[in-house]
């Protein structure tokens, strides 16, 4: 499975107001892991940033004039997504303003492209109700080290958004993801290298009830798919 998590960086909030795309990241995510693959463009806008955009980008008209444009890069964006899932953070603001230009190009949107979009601030509202659900709270949330974000980056929130997205959705698979299977072979040869028999301890009390609080934590992180919670109950 292949997916492609997407930031974007913009004059300001509203490409019906003529606002533009001025960066692009791209971080590619294949089995769940993060492969290297990336894209990453800066892109001239031919006009200025709003004062808030570019409090938080720090992308000045002046660094982008020597960019190329959108429809510079249009087509090896697109070959980049085409195909994959995107994970989007706030996906309706960053299609938005990325199906905007394609339009302007006479290219079809990236739903066309892409057979589906997850957007990773549906999600942690439905995980984390009544709470902070910005990247930099989600950050914080899921262990994601993000203290090199002192500006907006699109390639640098892309490569966060993916590490957090992997948090988010991990399950009691990833428990076992590092394990490498044993043969049947070597693992009885392990199991019975003294040549004693095995000593059989059974958990107290104490061990059960951390067990179970720990299965329901596996199960809220996985929206109720913990087979070992069903089985211990």
């Amino acid at each position: 499975m292949r997916q492609v998590v997407l930031d974007t960086e913009t004059t300001g909030l509203e490409p019906a107001k003529g606002h533009r795309v001025i960066e692009i990241g791209l971080v590619e995510i294949v089995h769940r892991r993060r492969t290297g693959a990336h894209f990453h463009r800066y892109l001239n806008p031919d006009r200025d940033s709003d004062p808030g955009a570019l409090q938080k980008h720090g992308l000045t008209t002046e660094f982008l004039s020597d960019k190329p444009r959108f429809s510079d890069v249009a087509d090896p964006f697109l070959a980049f997504v085409e195909g994959a899932e995107l994970i989007i953070h706030n996906a309706a603001f960053d299609l938005g303003f990325l199906d905007h230009e394609l339009r302007q190009l006479g290219k079809e949107p990236l739903t066309g492209l892409c057979p589906k979009v997850t957007d990773t601030l549906a999600m942690a509202r439905e995980l984390h109700p009544g709470k902070r659900n910005t990247l930099d709270a989600l950050c914080e949330r899921y262990g994601v080290d993000n203290s090199r974000r002192t500006f907006h980056g699109a390639l640098l929130d892309a490569e966060l958004l993916g590490d957090v997205y992997l948090a988010m959705t991990r399950g009691q698979e990833t428990l076992l993801v590092d394990s490498a299977p044993m043969s049947g072979e070597a693992a009885r040869q392990t199991l019975h290298r003294s040549g004693k028999p095995l000593a059989v301890r059974y958990a107290t009390l104490e061990e059960i009830d951390n067990h179970l609080q720990l299965l329901e934590k596996i199960d809220e992180a996985s929206k109720g798919r913990c087979l070992w919670k069903r089985t211990a109950s």
